[in-house]
């Protein structure tokens, strides 16, 4: 038997029906059976994370969105941040900004593609993770599972946390490097006690690694993923 040949980014889709610029893993399900969203990190594009996608299941919608900031040629973001001698400095308007543009392109896909929110994870790595967290946190009926790869749970976003009740039905993933640079293993820590505190169930995972999607994350978060899909079945 032959095998399935690899799965690769489209074309840019630039369409008025949908909120962000995105591109779609082909060949694409014809019937999804769930929708993975993976978002790049801060002077990253769309395509960084293709490669990731593309060793998930062939039932799942793959979507690479891009940031709607450019920062440089093929360079974009979801936010502005500078980092100082005392953390993190992040444009929070931008922030918010586009943690509602991806709320509102999530129901866009799910309406296009017929995939329930229940059946839905959004993903990223450093900057895309914390979107990831904003988005699922604060509006947790638009999906059922959430990851972030290297990168950490705004402060920001506490004002607008959905509720306890609300929370309960989100799976969560946060895996980082222990000898992260640019953003210190601390993050991750205390992403893990909010996300207790809060009474999301999730996972954590430290690697032996920086800031960086090496093999030994890739493979946790797909092996989170798997073990998501599941869940979700039963």
């Amino acid at each position: 038997m032959n095998a399935s040949p690899p799965r690769m980014p489209g074309s840019l889709r630039s369409d008025p029906a949908f909120t962000l610029a995105h591109r779609v893993l082909e060949p694409a399900p014809a019937r999804p059976a769930s929708l993975l969203v993976l978002l790049h990190g801060v002077g990253g594009n769309e395509g960084n994370l293709a490669a990731l996608g593309a060793d998930v299941d062939a039932d799942t919608l793959v979507v690479l969105p891009r940031g709607p900031i450019t920062l440089g040629s093929m360079q974009f973001g979801w936010f502005q941040v500078a980092f100082t001698p005392d953390g993190p400095k992040i444009d929070a308007g931008q922030a918010e900004a586009s943690r509602q543009g991806l709320v509102g392109f999530l129901g866009e896909l799910q309406a296009a593609y017929g995939v329930a929110p229940a059946r839905t994870t959004i993903a990223g790595f450093s900057q895309g993770g914390i979107l990831s967290a904003s988005v699922a946190l604060t509006t947790p009926g638009c999906v059922g599972g959430f990851a972030v790869l290297a990168g950490r749970i705004l402060p920001e976003i506490e004002p607008r946390l959905a509720g306890r009740e609300a929370l309960a039905t989100l799976r969560g993933y946060v895996a980082h490097g222990l000898h992260d640079d640019k953003l210190p293993v601390a993050w991750a820590r205390r992403a893990d006690a909010w996300l207790e505190a809060l009474g999301v169930a999730h996972v954590t995972r430290l690697h032996a690694g920086g800031h960086a999607l090496d093999p030994e994350m890739r493979a946790g978060f797909l092996a989170w993923l798997a073990a998501w899909g599941e869940e979700r079945a039963r």
